[in-house]
């Protein structure tokens, strides 16, 4: 049986192989604009010759624009027309963007730099997210790993292309130097993906002198390194007849007349039709004849990903300054490197979980997946002193909570068969959770103190938990109504035939 899902699997990707590559790869994209600010923010400083308080503004501008970004992809989705179009923009907007920013000498640019990469990384998010799912519908949890791999590789890449050219002293001189280990001190951070405004309210450095900064080239690389991923969207509209002037090639989704009766021919087609019914899926005409379950369903579903990536966000942005505050009081270039571990860790999570998938089901992963990011949390907060266990910690949170996006993805669509909102409601609340809870944990923390950071985290682990314990119990619920009108529908034909 197992033999016979794993060549299902590949006969599928065999048939789908181009389109599939193209969304794999604008998810690249997506990570590259994900990791390269707070390493480079520093030298973004010098360039602009603004204050601390006034540069992390743009992590601001990139979140909040990325919320707005998901939102209007969902509108986007109407067409496959519209789809591709729409990515192939954001991806060509992103390279651009990285080639404008050297260019930005004030921090006003920068953040408007930041806000259409945002608006560019929504949009990815969802369309992305939405055609795989339509593209493999029940088998979608194998793709849909392999798409969130894509990100962490793009996340991997970007900080890695950077680090060459940072400015390895401070980069904007006027006669009286601050240490360079101070720099790296602050640079780590800042490493965190969204770190918010209060976190370096108190460093102040010089915004009047000579700027001494190489950055721009590690700009220029990363937009050349991104430059065929909308060419290959491009190429993609292209096969599938969509650039007026070159609609002589044969589709790809265009089965061959000629061709035997194959199991791809169960393949769902992703047609232009199934996505003007996902774009109307919010009317009131759409909406009417649905139990409050199928409406439940997706506000749960969106609430377990608005607490995760919020764990998420608050742990890769805060874990330094848990890390070299007391009691743990660890030496900054030794915290430096637990961001760094928590990307990697969800990055080899996924990649691990591409096998997963297709082994096991999306519930039985979600289930220890959740359950292992509470019980990560609880022994973080019980081992808060131990410096160890808290790189373990990291790595051990890192890969329980890398698949629970797609695989949540993944089921929520299943479960509604296809036919409501789910990746619009369910990506837009993820990027809200990474936005809110990162201002939220940050708060506490400059309040109550660092003591506060894994009490967060564990409070959150334990709210997710209890709402995908909600959602598997909504799931049985739903499903006993599609069986009790399933049964009197059948009973009305025979009555009926009879």
């Amino acid at each position: 049986m197992m033999m016979i899902f794993e060549e299902r699997i590949w006969v599928l990707f065999k048939h789908k192989w181009q389109q599939t590559l193209t969304y794999w790869s604008v998810f690249f994209s997506f990570g590259l604009c994900i990791a390269f600010l707070g390493p480079t923010i520093l030298d973004l400083r010098c360039q602009t010759q603004s204050t601390l308080q006034q540069i992390t503004w743009v992590f601001f501008s990139q979140q909040f624009l990325l919320l707005i970004g998901s939102c209007l992809g969902g509108l986007l989705k109407r067409t496959l027309l519209f789809s591709l179009m729409a990515l192939s923009l954001s991806t060509l907007l992103i390279s651009l963007v990285f080639a404008f920013i050297p260019l930005c000498n004030n921090v006003v640019m920068l953040a408007v730099a930041m806000a259409i990469a945002g608006t560019a990384m929504g949009v990815i998010d969802t369309i992305a997210n939405l055609r795989l799912v339509k593209l493999y519908q029940k088998d979608s949890a194998v793709f849909l790993q392999v798409l969130h791999f894509f990100i962490g590789i793009g996340a991997l890449v970007s900080p890695l292309v950077a680090d060459p050219f940072l400015a390895d002293d401070i980069c904007v001189k006027n006669g009286t130097e601050n240490s360079s280990s101070n720099l790296h001190h602050l640079r780590s951070s800042l490493a965190g993906k969204g770190t918010v405004l209060h976190n370096v309210s108190h460093y102040n450095l010089h915004t009047q002198g000579t700027v001494t900064t190489n950055i721009s080239y590690a700009f220029w690389i990363m937009a050349l390194i991104n430059l065929p991923v909308p060419v290959a969207v491009c190429v993609l509209m292209y096969r599938e007849r969509m650039l007026p002037c070159f609609n002589y090639s044969p589709r790809l989704l265009e089965p061959d007349p000629r061709a035997s009766k194959t199991p791809t021919e169960s393949i769902p087609a992703d047609t232009d039709q199934d996505h003007r019914d996902m774009f109307n899926c919010c009317n009131r005409s759409n909406l009417q004849g649905h139990p409050p379950s199928f409406f439940i369903l997706h506000g749960l579903g969106g609430a377990v990903l608005f607490i995760t990536d919020g764990i998420i966000g608050s742990y890769a942005g805060f874990v330094y300054t848990y890390a070299v505050s007391s009691p743990l009081s660890m030496h900054h270039k030794t915290a430096g490197c637990l961001p760094s571990v928590f990307w990697a860790s969800i990055t080899a999570g996924r990649l691990a979980a591409i096998y997963l998938s297709y082994r096991y089901t999306a519930v039985k992963l979600l289930s220890v997946s959740l359950g292992g990011v509470v019980i990560v949390e609880c022994m973080l907060l019980m081992l808060h002193s131990s410096t160890v266990f808290l790189f373990l910690g990291t790595c051990l949170l890192g890969l329980c909570i890398s698949t629970v996006f797609p695989c949540m993805l993944a089921l929520t669509e299943d479960i509604l068969d296809y036919k409501g909102c789910a990746t619009t409601v369910l990506v837009t609340s993820a990027s809200t959770g990474e936005m809110v809870l990162q201002v939220l944990v940050g708060s506490v923390i400059n309040s109550q103190g660092s003591y506060s950071f894994p009490l967060s985290g564990m409070i959150a682990a334990f709210i997710g938990f209890s709402f995908f314990l909600l959602f598997l119990y909504c799931r049985h619920v739903y499903r006993n109504y599609h069986t009790e009108d399933h049964k009197s529908t059948r009973e009305a034909v025979t009555q009926g035939s009879s």
